[in-house]
């Protein structure tokens, strides 16, 4: 047999026995949760069933941790300022500590108010139901990680809740404007992200690296750009990632934001001016002063998500909870207890470590190509997203953001490429023989070149006047090749395509799965 044909051999058992190694690991996870619920329990009415939804929401919160997570740390991995194994580890800390310092201590029993819980009278439906739509959400989560695409944890819970609502108490339990307003969010979360993170890009392009001299342009403005990163984390920190523990209004959130925006101006100044000073006078020098704002960026969207999303872990789970330690009470409110949050924290963490990685590849390197400034554009549009949102009362996937995010970025990228790319076409068509010779050398260079090299180019060929020669089919061709290259088509399609069906299929399931499950006794 050839070396090379053993060598695959190998490769393929390694990367099987890595697969075993995962699955084996999630599976004492679990095992885990059943043996503690289960002896924690012995004797209590429901404890079967408790123990069970206990094991489901722990499988939940490994898919939030495997899928979700990957938003806050790609981009950061992606533009190299983290590797990948150090994303795993502060991510798995700051989503750890969110979840058990900040994730609060009630958790309200329908997610999203999507379904009036009035409509559902008998304790045990009520139960089934909510196994139904955490076991959905997990399921669809599960799948779209396979796939390789990020979708909202939260749409996903909300799709199991309103199937499982809706086959429990018919279509008038659902609560239709609330759908709206998330369907609403399919929209505005991607494009204001986007929004958001393409004029931060176009800023320090038009700043910082446009300019001959970048260092000196970074200077000046990577300094306020900084401000205005802990301004925005400060506030958004404040509003969403402490809110269960520390009530503040916008306004004193803001004033806690300009503060430490003012603070951060003044300290990162100097050190930002003496790091210059050892760098070269190009894009990589520039991008490495935002290596450690990235990190932090990347520590703090993990801490917000973790005290935000391990409800859609943990919520369906304290509600059944509630309702068997209640015997049988229906409430609009759950108390969360620690076991139950351990569950979400320790999962999330789990998920995130097994097979985060796969996620954290697509939103880091699969989309666009991200460089530290980039990823520090998406970062910014996360957390500003959120606030603008939050005081429009618009709804917002943390997932749609920062995925929308990176294209925004991407795209804007290949307008300022494409654009270029026609002016070229437009300055010198209708041209012929030896200029047409000169133009295949100038072509090759141009087609490879950085959207800021092309410009340059584009500057000299003003005064050169070189021809291209290019009919309009082979112009829209080449426009073609750049916006393959700069935002990959079948990325888009696919994670668009994941976000439209959330709901829809992770509600089916939801569905299915309670018309299986409803009716069986409560032991």
């Amino acid at each position: 047999m050839e070396l090379k044909n053993i060598s695959q051999i190998e490769n393929a058992a390694g990367k099987h026995r890595s697969e075993l190694t995962r699955l084996a690991t999630g599976v004492i996870f679990l095992f885990g949760i059943l043996l503690y619920v289960m002896l924690q329990n012995q004797g209590v009415p429901g404890s079967l069933t408790l123990s069970l939804a206990a094991v489901i929401g722990g499988y939940m919160a490994m898919n939030i941790g495997a899928n979700d997570v990957a938003n806050n740390v790609g981009p950061a991995v992606g533009s190299k300022a983290i590797t990948l194994v150090g994303a795993i580890i502060i991510a798995g800390i700051f989503e750890a500590s969110g979840a058990l310092l900040a994730g609060g201590e009630v958790v309200s029993t329908i997610k999203k108010g999507i379904i009036d819980p009035s409509g559902i009278t008998d304790p045990n439906v009520f139960i089934w139901l909510m196994i139904s739509a955490l076991l959905a959400g997990a399921l669809w989560l599960n799948l779209a990680t396979f796939v390789g695409a990020p979708v909202s944890t939260t749409h996903s819970i909300v799709g199991g809740v309103l199937g499982a609502g809706i086959a429990a108490g018919g279509f008038a339990i659902a609560n239709w404007s609330k759908l709206g307003a998330i369907a609403a969010s399919w929209v505005i979360s991607p494009v204001l992200g986007g929004l958001i993170a393409a004029a931060f890009a176009y800023f320090i392009k038009r700043t910082v690296s446009y300019q001959t001299d970048m260092l000196g342009a970074a200077r000046r403005y990577v300094p306020i750009l900084l401000a205005l990163m802990a301004w925005a984390f400060s506030t958004y920190l404040a509003l969403k990632g402490l809110k269960k523990i520390w009530k503040l209004d916008f306004q004193d959130a803001l004033l806690i934001g300009f503060g430490a925006a003012c603070l951060m101006y003044f300290i990162v100044k100097p050190i930002i001016a003496r790091a210059s000073l050892k760098l070269e006078n190009s894009r990589d020098g520039v991008n490495s002063l935002f290596t450690i704002p990235l990190i932090c960026a990347a520590a703090l969207l993990s801490f917000a998500h973790g005290a935000n999303d391990v409800a859609n872990a943990v919520g369906p789970l304290a509600a059944i909870t509630d309702s068997i330690q209640n015997a049988g009470a229906i409430s609009a409110k759950a108390a969360i207890p620690l076991w139950v949050m351990m569950i979400g924290a320790l999962g999330i963490a789990l998920g995130l470590a097994l097979y985060g990685p796969k996620l954290i590849k697509t939103v880091g390197s699969e989309i666009t190509e991200l460089d530290q400034s980039r990823a520090f554009c998406v970062a910014m549009a996360a957390a500003l997203t959120v606030i603008v949102a939050s005081q429009l009362g618009l709804p917002v996937s943390s997932t749609h953001i920062a995925v929308g995010g990176i294209f925004g970025v991407g795209f804007l990228r290949e307008y300022l490429k494409t654009s270029y790319a026609s002016q070229l076409h437009q300055m010198l068509d209708h041209h012929e023989g030896e200029e047409r010779e000169r133009l295949q050398t100038f072509l090759s260079n141009f087609k490879s070149a950085s959207v800021e090299d092309m410009e340059s180019m584009l500057k000299k060929t003003k005064g050169k006047k070189n021809p291209l020669g290019l009919s309009k089919k082979e112009r829209k061709e080449l426009k073609v090749v750049y916006g393959e290259r700069l935002v990959k088509r079948s990325a888009f399609k696919k994670i668009i395509t994941a976000w439209i069906i959330t709901v829809p299929c992770s509600a089916a399931l939801a569905a299915t799965l309670f018309f299986v499950l409803n009716g069986l006794p409560i032991t």
